[in-house]
């Protein structure tokens, strides 16, 4: 893969990863709720999980959806359903000072397999190794995976740090509340173009 080549995936990588989505808006939510230190799982297993599938699609799921079409229409069932729970969960939490002690942010591991149900996830991966790693070798398909692992990070804990930035002034338990309804609301919408009525 030439430099120029490389210079385009690892933009290719930021865009995608920096867009609004459900994992930034999820960890803008999450930064705003418990702060950036404890979202830091969450945003790892962003990357981990981002970065597997990338690995993953290049390796032969690609050829498993074209083979059989029906599994698309599954992952995108199972999508919209996880992901409407997800909304849900997020306009209906309680004020920081009502919430129970044992409340916490999404773990390394339930960040990674929340991918495999991420329709911008997908998409990314679906699209990073159709123009990046066209030959599904081994050697591109794993450098498709190294750019999103190296520049997911960064991209996403912008939204991180952000919603630790308004984390005061979502101190009144009115605000943060509509403020989660808010997220919940742009996290349903983020399935708009995903469901095939936008472009």
């Amino acid at each position: 893969m030439s430099f120029a080549v490389l210079t385009a995936l690892a933009g290719f990588a930021f865009v995608a990863t920096v867009t609004p989505g459900p994992n930034n808006l999820m960890l803008m939510t999450s930064g705003a709720n418990f702060g950036f230190r404890r979202t830091l799982p969450h945003m790892f297993g962003i990357v981990g999980g981002v970065s597997v599938m990338a690995l993953l699609v290049g390796a032969g799921l690609m050829a498993l959806f074209d083979a059989v079409p029906v599994l698309g229409l599954v992952l995108k069932v199972l999508s919209v359903g996880y992901l409407l729970w997800l909304a849900a969960r997020i306009a209906t939490a309680a004020p920081l000072q009502d919430r129970d002690p044992d409340s916490r942010p999404m773990t390394f591991l339930q960040a990674a397999a929340f991918q495999w149900v991420n329709p911008k996830a997908w998409a990314m991966c679906l699209s990073a190794v159709t123009l990046y790693a066209p030959d599904r070798s081994f050697l591109s398909v794993a450098v498709v995976a190294a750019a999103f692992a190296l520049v997911s990070f960064p991209a996403i804990s912008v939204w991180a740090w952000l919603g630790t930035v308004i984390r005061q002034w979502l101190s009144n338990a009115t605000r943060l509340r509509i403020f989660n309804v808010a997220m919940a609301a742009l996290l349903v919408a983020s399935l708009y173009p995903i469901l095939g009525f936008g472009a």
